[in-house]
């Protein structure tokens, strides 16, 4: 008697997917994989055209006709003016520094130079001519490292007269075309018979460009 066969399993069936779903998932991935190679493109086409405006922002410029307008002419005019100002202020200041230390000389020559001078002046209001001291008088020139870097010429006074006599002489400052640029007074006032007495005559104008002092009038009374 052969035995009862087994019943074999039956085979396990394997449930497949639908082939549709299969096709739309490829299709995504294959979407997406497209979709970021387009976002790469364009991240690298801007970086490029960000870098290409740098580069090209980087370069220089011809400048424009306007700027060579009257905005930069008048800067120009404008140094142009503050030169000549400071070179005014500078001779100003130049001569204001000239006539200053003119009046310290004087005031440390003798206390009395002003009044002395002050009576020159007016003795030789009237006079014509030369005066009639002009024998009596003589003049040299004084050091300017004696001075301080004032002009000035030492004026020297003789009474040839047997009487006390005061003198009074007119000192004109000329330039190298001959102009008179400045006159100064000089006196003594009571000089003895015989003595002798020496005065200054100070310029208060800047000694550059040069001057040279003129004995214009000596006059004895």
């Amino acid at each position: 008697m052969n035995p009862r066969p087994l019943n074999p399993m039956p085979p396990r069936r394997t449930r497949r997917r639908p082939r549709t779903a299969v096709s739309a998932a490829l299709a995504l991935a294959a979407t997406l994989t497209s979709a970021a190679a387009l976002v790469s493109c364009s991240t690298d086409s801007d970086g490029a055209s960000s870098e290409s405006s740098r580069t090209v922002s980087k370069r220089p410029t011809a400048p424009d006709s306007s700027s060579f307008s009257e905005k930069t002419a008048s800067p120009l005019k404008s140094r142009a003016s503050e030169a000549a100002e400071s070179a005014h202020a500078s001779a100003s200041k130049a001569e204001a520094s000239a006539s200053q230390r003119a009046d310290e000389f004087e005031a440390s020559v003798s206390a009395d130079t002003e009044r002395a001078n002050q009576a020159a002046k007016g003795a030789l209001k009237d006079v014509a001519g030369q005066g009639n001291a002009m024998s009596d008088v003589s003049m040299t020139g004084k050091p300017r490292s004696d001075t301080g870097g004032v002009l000035a010429s030492v004026v020297t006074f003789t009474n040839s007269t047997d009487k006390k006599a005061s003198y009074a002489v007119q000192v004109d400052f000329r330039d190298s075309s001959g102009k008179t640029v400045e006159t100064r007074y000089v006196g003594t006032e009571d000089l003895e018979p015989g003595k002798r007495a020496q005065r200054y005559a100070i310029s208060h104008e800047p000694p550059e460009p040069k001057l040279s002092a003129r004995l214009v009038k000596a006059q004895r009374y």
